[in-house]
């Protein structure tokens, strides 16, 4: 069993406060569960509107699979949410 997490950094330049924070993540988080079918959540910056870093994971027989899906989030969330801002992103295996 493999298990790998994506942790992704993340600027959301137009909230201005945690009400339009919190819509704008609940829609991506479902978005990405939707489209990847991953465990995601925020995790950090829980208090600021204007970033957020969010955590995604995956349990897989393959590694190279876990690794796949989790490195297609970043750029899957850049092409598809241009109100949104992908600063860094860090995946770790276990």
């Amino acid at each position: 069993m493999h298990i790998a997490a994506l942790s992704i950094e993340l600027r959301l330049p137009a909230c201005r406060t945690l009400k339009e924070k919190r819509s704008t993540l609940k829609s991506l988080l479902a978005a990405v569960h939707r489209e990847y079918n991953v465990s995601a959540a925020e995790l950090d910056h829980l208090d600021d509107p204007g970033s957020s870093v969010l955590g995604c994971v995956v349990v897989s027989n393959d590694e190279a699979h876990a690794q796949r899906v989790l490195g297609r989030i970043p750029g899957w969330i850049e092409g598809h949410r241009p109100d949104i801002q992908v600063l860094d992103s860090a995946m770790a295996m276990r």
